[in-house]
């Protein structure tokens, strides 16, 4: 029993360790003075910033611990309050390991997910306090899109902690975890992310008058080829597949230097500088595969979606989580996938069964197939980017809690169980200002062979919330006649509808589905050019900012309107 206990409580001295070292970079010095102006000027700053908030007491018995005139000391407290939260989380979550983690294999999985999850929440409410503390609140400001980028991370790990507790007695432990912990975490990330969006407000509650300007960013000038012009003929070359070698060679016929694909991710040297290439020959890979966050800036090409197919087949039906169910996860920041196909084969059957898990930051793939039937692409957390892709499903098949654009590609919806019905998108946006959602631009929305003969009779959906402010946005594809007129539905109808707050909204869409004069009434309808253009490339994605070092084609804006 003593052996048992040893190792989590190792852990949790190593990750308090870890972060102590984390809050003290996010602590900034009190206002040295206690005047009356300096209290008139906190609270102008206070009462602007917990005007919109969702708890106004919450708000101001957090931010008025700041005692500043620094616009800046109010993110650094909400930064600081959510770690916090977040370190205490993890030494529950750690401490019900010990006491039920042995109690089924389905208990451990969803602790030691829990604590993954944590960890990853940590390193980046990290990430936010090193922004913060380096940049002076113009700086901050220009980078609020960055910051609350890692701030909805945050959120999205918080959510997929208490996803992973399904049986009633899973349930149990969760409702310990979450009364006594992630609550906290999300409410104060929430609370992060609303100070973040409302710090102009603060800004004029000070009579600080800043010229705040956009981000420096190179002009996106693009070639016949859709390319931007100022792209290297090195990083041409990545997308070409032209006289580029490949760091690592994979083969079935052992014609490489390894026969599997995860051997090749684990040749990845120590502190490698810049990317790092494994081509995979044509053949099918039957492996579950993680790219770790330590391998940062890999990229997996492949023979084509038809040829490069990588398959698994773990299912939630079968006692799998639905995270771990995935055939490819990769939780590594700048990650590219190209010319692959990621397959889950368990079938309708098989209720959640991922073929790929994204979560790290600025990942994208181009001319990729996901193929699976529930739950097939796990857009977990951060920025996302899908190009000229192949992606279906049957149930929730597009879903996660990232900051999600497809563009130019095939969504096709296939035939589910005799007592199912389709929906193509999944959001899991929980908070208000979360920055996150799923947008489907210029893409093909059709019925896959196996659905066409019933698509008339099969009920298929755009999209139904998932979480409070669940987010799904079709812009400019062709949508075939498979959708119902309603569009959408709600999440769960008697319980949780979570229809008030959701914003599902399409712009410049054809097609038979497009017609949108009979939509639920919850869904926004369509929209302006205007509000549509918030949801293109370089506004939601931030894209001139990474997407042109990638070297994969994209649209900034519209495409057709």
């Amino acid at each position: 029993m003593a052996g048992k206990v040893l190792a989590p409580a190792i852990s949790l001295v190593l990750v308090v360790g870890v972060v102590i070292g984390v809050v003290a970079i996010v602590q900034s010095p009190k206002a040295e003075t206690n005047s009356s102006g300096n209290l008139k000027t906190t609270n102008r700053a206070v009462t602007a910033l917990c005007q919109d908030s969702d708890d106004p007491k919450l708000c101001h018995n957090v931010l008025s611990s700041a005692n500043s005139s620094d616009p800046k000391d109010y993110i650094v407290t909400v930064v600081k309050t959510s770690m916090d939260s977040v370190i205490k989380a993890f030494n529950m979550s750690d401490k019900l390991t010990v006491e039920h983690g042995n109690s089924s294999q389905g208990m451990k999985m969803a602790l030691d997910d829990c604590k993954d999850l944590l960890e990853a929440a940590m390193h980046d409410l990290e990430a936010s306090g090193v922004l913060v503390k380096e940049s002076n609140i113009e700086d901050v400001t220009d980078r609020s899109a960055e910051l609350k980028n890692w701030l909805g991370a945050v959120v999205a790990y918080q959510q997929s902690c208490l996803d992973g507790f399904n049986t009633d007695g899973e349930k149990k432990v969760q409702e310990q975890l979450q009364s006594g912990s992630l609550d906290n975490v999300g409410k104060l990330t929430g609370l992060a992310l609303d100070v973040v969006s409302g710090i102009s407000k603060v800004l004029q509650s000070l009579d600080l008058n800043l010229s705040l300007k956009p981000a420096s960013r190179r002009l996106l000038d693009v070639d016949q080829d859709g390319y931007p012009t100022w792209l290297s003929a090195a990083d041409r070359k990545l997308l070409s597949q032209d006289g580029v070698l490949p760091h690592a060679t994979v083969a079935k016929d052992g014609s490489g230097q390894f026969k599997s694909i995860t051997d090749a991710i684990n040749s990845y040297p120590k502190n490698h500088q810049g990317r790092f290439i494994i081509y995979v020959k044509a053949g099918i890979y039957d492996e579950y595969i993680l790219v770790d966050k330590k391998k940062l800036n890999l990229l997996i090409y492949g023979d084509g979606p038809t040829k490069t197919i990588i398959t698994g087949r773990k299912n939630f039906a079968e006692g799998t989580k639905t995270m771990r169910t995935a055939t490819f996860s990769t939780v590594a920041d700048d990650f590219m996938a190209k010319s692959i196909a990621f397959e889950n084969t368990a079938g309708a059957a098989g209720h959640q069964a991922v073929a790929l898990r994204v979560q790290g930051d600025r990942s994208v793939f181009f001319d990729c197939a996901m193929r699976g039937y529930q739950d097939t692409l796990y857009a977990h957390a951060h920025r996302h980017f899908y190009r000229n892709c192949e992606i279906s499903g049957t149930i929730d098949f597009i879903f996660g809690y990232a900051t999600t654009l497809i563009q130019n590609s095939k969504i096709l919806v296939r035939k589910p169980e005799s007592n199912q019905q389709n929906i193509v998108v999944a959001d899991g946006t929980q908070q208000k200002n979360m920055p996150t959602g799923i947008v489907v631009q210029n893409c093909e929305i059709t019925a896959d062979p196996t659905l066409f003969p019933d698509r008339l009779t099969v009920k298929t959906y755009l999209a139904r919330p998932w979480k409070a402010f669940s987010r799904a946005v079709f812009i400019e594809n062709v949508i075939g006649d498979l959708i119902q007129p309603e569009g959408y539905i709600p999440w769960n109808p008697a319980t949780e509808p979570n229809t008030q707050d959701c914003y599902f909204a399409e712009f410049g869409n054809s097609g038979p589905g497009s017609v949108a004069n009979a939509r639920a009434p919850f869904s926004k309808g369509l929209i302006s050019k205007d509000e549509a253009a918030k949801f293109t490339a370089e506004p939601w994605l931030q894209a001139s900012t990474w997407l042109p070092a990638t070297g994969i084609p994209f649209d900034a804006g519209f495409t057709k309107a």
